[in-house]
């Protein structure tokens, strides 16, 4: 068995029935990987579980985009399955076969402080099955426009702290290149993203950029790092977002200021931005 990856107190049952782990207990390359991502998210996200605990306080955490429910399932096993309280983990997800066998593993093992829902992000805001706001809210490797519908469920939950490994968005990208013409005529800086391969690329950064910004325009601050080696994977960017009350202006000037210069100001609605005085936002 591949100790090394398995943390102390972790359910070898619950690894096999996520086959992250053989019958007889072995793990190939790819399982390993797996594993090893979600475990060190986890690691992330254990002090946030605790300050959302403080005060003997119940805490919410709410999985969008779960899939399988790795994240979930491995985040109650180490963490919430010992808490004598309230304590609740909601996976969000649209494939309901994927729902359903979750589910039934949930009540194999016992875990009876977990819900799988067959909702979209839109019905999972207004959804009577989910708390009116809630302490923490992940998404992991949620596919294209995924991850900015988690990031605004988070913020009309109100959510504590938010956490995030984007994965493929094409959105900013496409609109780099529909615009692509008349950005080259105007602006030398539009020979960063003229190539097709410079347009993909740049389109991910720039959208991983702008949903920073997004999150600081309401308040968060952040901590933007690396998940795990890019020999795992290369969709590798962590942000973890925690709700501080921070000044909000220069944030919400410089996403704007962005969309101004790059043409994009049509995608100013993908990052919701907070209401503020137009005098704030001249660049």
């Amino acid at each position: 068995m591949a100790q090394t990856e398995i943390r102390p107190g972790q359910s070898v049952e619950l690894l096999k029935e996520l086959h992250i782990l053989t019958r007889d207990g072995k793990m190939n390359q790819d399982s390993r990987r797996k594993l090893k991502q979600v475990n060190h998210l986890c690691q992330f996200i254990e002090p946030l579980l605790t300050q959302s605990r403080a005060g003997g306080h119940a805490l919410s955490l709410v999985d969008h985009g779960a899939g399988k429910s790795y994240l979930g399932f491995i985040l109650y096993d180490l963490f919430l399955k010992s808490m004598a309280d309230e304590s609740h983990v909601y996976s969000i997800e649209t494939r309901s076969e994927l729902v359903e066998r979750s589910r039934a593993l949930a009540n194999h093992l016992g875990f009876d402080r977990m819900s799988f829902l067959h909702l979209s992000i839109a019905e999972s805001i207004s959804s009577p099955l989910l708390p009116e706001t809630v302490d923490i809210v992940t998404a992991l490797h949620a596919c294209d426009t995924a991850t900015d519908d988690a990031i605004s469920f988070a913020l009309k939950k109100k959510s504590r702290f938010i956490v995030l490994v984007p994965c493929c968005q094409a959105e900013v990208a496409a609109t780099l290149c529909h615009l692509k013409g008349q950005s080259l005529t105007r602006d030398v800086l539009a020979e960063i993203w003229r190539h097709p391969i410079h347009t993909r690329e740049f389109g991910s950064h720039l959208t991983n950029v702008l949903r920073c910004l997004q999150l600081e325009a309401h308040g968060y601050v952040l901590n933007v790092t690396e998940l795990v080696g890019w020999e795992h994977s290369m969709k590798n960017e962590l942000i973890v977002a925690s709700y501080k009350d921070l000044p909000r202006e220069r944030a919400v000037r410089r996403l704007i200021c962005i969309l101004q210069e790059l043409g994009i100001e049509e995608m100013r609605q993908r990052f919701w931005l907070p209401p503020t005085d137009s005098a704030i936002v001249q660049c």
